[in-house]
């Protein structure tokens, strides 16, 4: 993926080699008021600059609902028709998002919430049609570092929803987990960022059925082995192949676990390296 070098923000050596850390959240912890609350307290608490990615749960599902929309889905992918992004907009751009931003400032977190079109963040195209129509999705182009690094600089927590744009006045709906990854490589070249997926588990289990069977490192061996023994299969299979790509792109490592795996004296949870 291309994106916007920041060659025009003065930064020194020294912040070039500053710690960042990218977080995404899904719709197990934003349905979740309590828990979303716990996870704000641990974010908040993150030293250094950071960034959060959240996705839309099933509050757009619910309100298309409420309004007679049908939600169509695809192999738990979401077909986004007309009516469709204009739900997803409000859900994810407006109602959960500045729900969050509203409550990191409780926190003492200055954040700011951001769609992929505020300041040219994400760009992106349209999903070409294959065998289905996905509708108003985006698959990234880029990402604007430039304008990330500035907010960053000035103190500001960026607080990015699941939408991007197609520079000709589209909003497209974007898979959070791919938009987290793609900002923690973008910003890879001015920080040492560090990709922290937020999952319902604890992390990679060697168990599925007990919780503390928890792999606390996977590197590229391990996680051939893994692999092989198929405890790595299913859903768990493309977020890893997400995880890889970011590793071999620019970033530095990435963390699964639960909410809990972002406190600083955290141990329970998976890291992934090279």
């Amino acid at each position: 993926m291309k994106s916007n070098s920041p060659e025009n923000i003065n930064l020194s050596l020294d912040e070039k080699k500053r710690s960042l850390s990218v977080v995404k959240i899904g719709g197990n912890v934003i349905e979740n008021t309590s828990e979303l609350d716990k996870f704000l307290v641990h974010f908040s608490k993150i030293k250094g600059p950071k960034i959060l990615v959240h996705g839309g749960g099933k509050l757009a599902t619910q309100l298309a609902s409420k309004l007679g929309v049908e939600s169509q889905l695809v192999n738990g992918r979401r077909i986004t028709d007309g009516k469709s992004i204009d739900i997803i907009t409000m859900v994810y751009g407006g109602l959960t998002n500045k729900t969050i931003v509203a409550k990191l400032q409780a926190k003492n977190c200055n954040a700011i919430g951001l769609s992929g079109a505020d300041g040219n963040a994400i760009q992106a195209h349209k999903r070409p049609v294959k065998e289905i129509d996905y509708g108003f999705v985006g698959d990234i182009d880029g990402v604007n570092t430039a304008f990330v690094a500035s907010l960053l600089q000035i103190g500001l927590t960026p607080v990015f929803c699941a939408l991007s744009h197609d520079g000709q006045g589209q909003i497209l709906n974007t898979n959070a987990d791919t938009i987290a990854s793609e900002i923690a490589i973008g910003m890879g070249d001015t920080f040492e960022t560090t990709l922290y997926y937020c999952l319902e588990k604890k992390g990679v289990l060697l168990d599925i059925k007990d919780e503390n069977s928890v792999v606390t490192h996977i590197n590229s061996e391990k996680y051939k082995e893994l692999l092989a023994q198929e405890i790595i299969a299913d859903g768990m299979l493309p977020k890893l192949e997400n995880c890889y790509h970011a590793l071999h792109h620019n970033v530095h490592k990435v963390c699964l676990g639960d909410i809990e795996m972002i406190q600083e004296d955290a141990q329970l949870f998976t890291t992934i390296t090279l």
